[in-house]
């Protein structure tokens, strides 16, 4: 029975440290990378709660302004994960992003629609 304890005990505290050492991203990040379409400058501004996060995305994407919403955001330890909703030229597109955070900035990759996509460091925005 002591052993049972200990080891849920052990569990608990591995848990509650992951929530405290877990990245924060919350505030607005901005990015540049080139891509199929042309040149696309993003600042994303995340609101997390906890584990998770939200938020919003505004992007210039070859000239032209869009505005999409972030869903399902993850937080584990230095992971994210992500998916950005957005309308492209009224086609509805699933975007996914997974990376790391260390400081202030955020190494990522992006998933469009399954097709692939970039790879690409975001900075925190001061």
């Amino acid at each position: 029975m002591k052993l049972r304890a200990s080891v849920v005990l052990a569990a608990l505290i591995v848990c509650g440290l992951v929530c405290i050492y877990a990245a924060d991203i919350s505030g607005k990040w901005t990015a540049e990378f080139d891509s199929q379409v042309g040149l696309q400058k993003y600042t994303y501004e995340f609101t997390v709660d906890g584990t998770g996060f939200t938020g919003k995305a505004s992007a210039n994407i070859a000239g032209a302004d869009m505005e999409s919403e972030i869903v399902d955001g993850k937080i584990d330890g230095d992971k994210i994960s992500f998916t950005e909703n957005l309308d492209y030229n009224g086609m509805p597109l699933a975007i996914t992003y997974t990376g790391t955070v260390s400081g202030d900035e955020m190494k990522l990759s992006r998933d469009v629609a399954g097709q692939g996509g970039e790879t690409f460091t975001a900075k925190r925005v001061r």
